[in-house]
């Protein structure tokens, strides 16, 4: 028999331990003062700022604001309000620090954040889902359906007030705690180990009182950590054509589209949008979704020289997804190359020289989103 008595000793032993390992202090993830310790992954400058001590965001465009750094066992706390009814936002835990191939949004297990006013149905809830996004993986506990946990009890408060969230995430294990009390979360999550973002999502959000404990690490293997950040650069922001250039035309018939940058079908050809920021010299990348036939395959990417030649891209024969592809080039020995997702590079006729990105319009409407530079 199992009685307490018996399991008496080993309880007092586990204190014993437990007593003589100082728990590790919180320490704050935001100074009040700036985003110091925060990376702007693919929004506008005026979409995360500092306001009276808080965190506040404007919603526009979708995208994210990540920790400079990566955890992997942690107790998570924070305060968020919704400012206008029917906003949406999030938490990312474990997440990547770029964005998913043809989405604004970083693979991660994502903490839902929304206003009541957003409504509900079958798939979803206003009150502290928790489920994996983009590549990432989890098991969810019950109540749940498809690899979404439900709360089991509906506790945040509605728009214009404050709520608390205790995300405690260990060993690819996520719980989350809305106001004081348990209430969803899961097992097996992959990655275990990666940075913790705020998302933007149309909601206007403040975000205050964030701290973190770290916890002692199990060593995830290198497959279950999110790879780590290098510097890489958006070249749009998500509201605006503020860092690009080109003809009046060209500024006319390039529309910022939230997350996406589009242009209608049979634009002129010359009215080529090119980015302001420094030429490309090593990699950069930038999705793209196909439309049409296989033959069509041409992406809607030019390149400028330093002595202003302008390259095209050939058409792509293989490798092109129906929706949205990431197309990366990286400078080679003798030129540049192309990858089609993560297929194998194929050659390239460009000059081995730095290259300045432009978009061209071509007979169908282009959409191209998450063009980023290595710095």
């Amino acid at each position: 028999m199992n009685s307490p008595l018996l399991r008496l000793p080993f309880c007092l032993v586990a204190a014993t331990s437990i007593a003589a390992e100082p728990s590790p202090s919180f320490a704050s993830l935001f100074n009040g003062r700036d985003l110091s310790g925060w990376v702007n992954v693919n929004c506008a400058p005026e979409t995360f700022t500092v306001r009276d001590g808080m965190i506040h965001c404007d919603g526009i465009p979708t995208g994210a604001l990540r920790t400079d750094r990566q955890y992997e066992n942690f107790i998570l706390e924070l305060e968020w309000r919704h400012m206008k009814s029917g906003g949406n936002a999030g938490v990312f835990i474990w997440s990547g620090s770029l964005p998913a191939p043809g989405q604004p949004f970083l693979r991660a297990i994502e903490v839902q954040v929304l206003d009541h006013g957003y409504g509900k149905s079958d798939w979803f809830t206003t009150h502290g889902d928790i489920f994996p996004i983009h590549g990432s993986t989890m098991k969810p506990f019950s109540p749940s359906k498809g690899d979404r946990s439900f709360p089991k009890e509906f506790r945040s408060k509605g728009t214009n007030e404050w709520n608390h969230y205790r995300i405690v995430a260990t060993n690819g294990v996520i719980w989350l705690s809305v106001n004081g009390a348990e209430v969803s979360g899961g097992t097996d999550c992959s990655w275990r180990k990666g940075y913790i973002a705020l998302e933007s999502e149309g909601g206007i959000v403040d975000w205050r009182n964030l701290r973190i404990q770290e916890l002692p690490s199990n060593n995830p293997a290198p497959e279950m950590s999110a790879p780590a950040a290098v510097p890489w650069d958006s070249l749009y922001d998500g509201r605006s054509l503020r860092s690009w250039t080109g003809s009046s035309t060209a500024l006319e018939v390039w529309k910022p589209s939230d997350w996406n940058l589009r242009c209608a079908a049979n634009a002129p050809t010359n009215a080529i949008l090119w980015s302001s920021a420094p030429a490309a010299t090593t990699e950069l990348f930038v999705d793209w979704r196909a439309s049409g036939k296989p033959t069509d395959n041409r992406p809607p990417i030019v390149f400028q020289t330093a002595e202003s030649v302008i390259h095209g891209i050939p058409p792509i024969e293989s490798g092109v997804k129906d929706g949205w592809n990431r197309l990366t080039f990286t400078r080679a020995q003798n030129g540049w190359s192309l990858r089609i997702n993560q297929g194998s590079p194929v050659s390239l006729p460009l000059p081995n020289q730095p290259l300045r990105l432009g978009f061209i319009p071509t007979s169908r409407e282009v959409v191209l989103a998450s063009p980023f530079i290595k710095r």
